[in-house]
This record gives C-alpha cells, structure tokens and sequence, in this order.
C-alpha cells in the first residue's frame, strides 16, 4: 500500500511537497500584500526571503510561484545562480520568456522590438558586454526596459501580473553584476507609468511585477555593502526560523484522522493513516526543520507497508536518517565564522538559565562582554540562530538538540 509513487513526503528537493506545513505568514503576505498591490498598481517593495539551509526558502517561492501560475499570472522558473555564473545572463533568458508570455516578442512595434533585441545580446554576452548603441547604456538597462514592456503588457491585460523568482543569490560574487541586477530588478519595481481612469483622468500607478530573491543569510549583508540603503527601500528581508509545532502537527492532522488517500492493490483507493503517537514523534525528531520534518516522513513511509504509520515504524525510519540529518546540521556549523561556532558551542554548555551574555563571554574566555555583541548580533538578527533574550535562548532547535544532547538518536 506505501510504496515510492504515492510517498507524499519529498526532503530537499524543492519541490512543492504534498504535506505542506507552516509558513503562512510568508504565504499570506503574497496573498494578501505583495499581489493585490502590486495588480492594483500600488507601490510594494520586492521580497527577499533568506536562512540557513533546510527551511525551505526556496520551496515556499516556488509554492508562491504555483499559486500565482495557477492565477494565470507570468511566472519565471526558478532561477537558480551556481556559484560565478554571470546573473544577467540567467535572468535576461528568463526576461525574454516573460515577453514571449505577454506576446511582446510579435509585436510589431521598434521600440520593444529593440528592448527585446538589446536584451537578447545581454544573454548572450551577461556582464562582459558592452552595448555599442545609439544611447550606450549598460546591460542592466537593457533588461529594465524589457521588463518595464511586460509590465505595460500586464497592465493592458488588467488580471495577471509578472512574478520573478531568483535562487541562491549569496553566490553572486561579482559586484558589477550583483549591482546591476538588483539596480535593474528595484528601477521595474519603482517604475511609474500614467494611465487613464474613468473620467479621463491621468494618474500615475506602478508595474504589477513582484520579485522574490531567496538564499543563504549572508546575501544581505553583501548586498547592503554594495547598495546600502538603496537595497532595503527596494525589498523587504525576511529570514526564516524554525516552524513551529503546532503547524507541523495541523500538516499531520489529515493522516491522523481521515488517512492519506492512496491507491490500493486492486486499481482503487485507500487511506494511510498515522497513530498520534507517530505523529509527536515526527514533529519531536525534526525540530522545526522543513527538510528534516520531510526527511523523517519520508523515511517513516518507507519503514513498513501497512495502512498505519506507528511511532515504531517512525523509529525505525529515523534511525535510517540519522546520517543524514547529523550531515545537515553540521554543514549549517561548518559554514559558520570561527567566532560564531565558539560562542554556540559556549552556550551549549551552559544551563539554560544562565546563558546570558556575562556568562557566554566568560566562557569564551573575552575580557568585555561588549568582545560578545557583533557575533550575538549575526547570529541572533542575520542568521537567525539564537534570540539574544534574557537569557539568550537558540530559535534554531536542531543546532540546539545536536549541541546540547544525543540528538538525532531516539
């Protein structure tokens, strides 16, 4: 009956699972916000959603994504940015295609004949071109302009609007490139064009185009650097934590009391339920994480093929992905400052109602308690991995388990 075609469960790979949980803050500020302004031609600053790997930043855009799709909305794929690829190349395609979604690229028209040819040389050519044109203006222009004609073409169709998504921005590492692309990305949002209203009337609205930028913490950091203020007024940072345990016990619900529909053996349907107890015993092991909360039903699925997920079976699932899970939590440490790891490994240490900061900075042996504030800082409001309270207390719940316990044995 549980077998791999009908797992809806699906870690790290971003795609939109079938068992979603949490995030609905981020969700209805798409809803509720960032479309309905934005389609009404009220200004709205782009998004960008940041974290440490396993919350699911790219997941929920791409969740976004489908919704806005399904609206009939112009959508780009997710565009995903290895690390020193050229950025203007990658979204100058994707640019192109949202044209060719509003029917641009027919139009008979030079002056987006020549925004789309312009645009074309940038995705052939990205950072190192040179445009040699009447005006001389650099690539990220170029894919201003463009975007500017979908936005005039979304307006004219009075019920879609142009979503852009773009993924693992911290590996844009050229400067010049990073600065163009958000220049051009904030110039389409900021953009006012005049329309008529009844009456006759002539008033100014912005472009119904929404951008969504997702990756790991460190971006706005390099992005302030190179923007400053600029960034910020253009888009609205948000940076994930963990989900809390409540929504990961309202995703399991469904399997709870009426099962998770299937197919059964004979071409019909049947349910797979889970017992409570199996249920906690998820939501206990994943601590919050969106990739370990899949990662152990996943595993959970697999342990058995009868009808009913047990708290056995989700143990036995588990211990198959204790590797794993040990794996992500130690490439969230690795990848931090030497810094940043002493203090965490410092205030594991402690009881939890003396991490305050006297006593953190003693154990990391520094003179001042001031030595403790930068790191506390980037850790508590950049990488959102403790809450500097009083006493300080860690948001991230999987580092806290993996320093301070047995974790992720069960």
């Amino acid at each position: 009956m549980r077998d791999a075609l009908d797992n809806p469960f699906s870690p790290g790979s971003d795609t939109v699972p079938d068992v979603w949980a949490g995030r609905t803050e981020q969700l209805s500020d798409w809803r509720d916000v960032v479309r309905p302004r934005r389609l009404a031609g009220l200004p709205e600053r782009g998004r960008t959603i940041l974290g440490e790997p396993g919350l699911g930043k790219s997941t929920l855009v791409r969740r976004i994504a489908q919704e806005a799709s399904r609206a009939g909305d112009w959508v780009t794929p997710q565009l995903r940015v290895p690390a020193g690829a050229d950025p203007l190349k990658l979204v100058a395609e994707a640019v192109l295609a949202l044209a060719a979604d509003a029917g641009l690229s027919s139009s008979r028209e030079k002056r987006i004949g020549d925004a789309i040819a312009r645009v074309q040389a940038v995705a052939v050519s990205g950072i190192s071109l040179t445009l040699r044109g009447a005006d001389g203006r650099e690539p990220f222009t170029a894919l201003t302009a463009l975007l500017v004609e979908v936005g005039l073409a979304a307006i004219a169709d009075g019920r879609v609007m142009a979503l852009i998504h773009i993924d693992e921005v911290q590996n844009i590492t050229d400067e010049k490139a990073l600065s163009q692309l958000l220049i051009a990305l904030g110039d389409a949002l900021t953009h006012e064009v005049e329309v008529s209203v009844p009456g006759g009337a002539r008033v100014s609205r912005s472009l119904p185009i929404a951008v969504y930028l997702t990756g790991l913490p460190d971006f706005e950091d390099m992005a302030g650097a190179r923007m400053g203020a600029t960034f910020a007024r253009r888009f609205k940072t948000t940076t994930l934590s963990a989900i809390d345990e409540e929504d990961l016990a309202e995703a399991l619900q469904e399997f709870v009391l009426e099962g998770w529909a299937v197919s059964d053996d004979a071409g019909g349907s049947a349910r797979v339920r889970m017992t409570p107890d199996a249920a906690a015993l998820i939501i206990d092991v994943c601590r919050g994480e969106p990739f370990l909360f899949q990662l152990a039903g996943e595993q959970s699925w697999y342990a058995a093929s009868t009808a009913t997920i047990t708290a056995d079976q989700v143990r036995r699932g588990w211990q198959g992905a204790q590797r794993e899970a040990t794996a992500h939590v130690e490439r969230i440490l690795e990848r931090l400052p030497a810094r940043e790891r002493q203090l965490l490994q410092a205030m594991s240490e402690l009881p939890a109602p003396e991490r305050t900061a006297t006593r953190i900075a003693e154990a990391m042996g520094l003179s001042k308690v001031t030595e403790l504030g930068p790191t506390a800082q980037r850790l508590d409001t950049v990488r959102g991995i403790i809450d500097r309270g009083k006493p300080y207390t860690f948001r991230h719940r999987a580092v806290e388990a993996y320093l301070t316990s047995d974790w992720p044995r069960v």
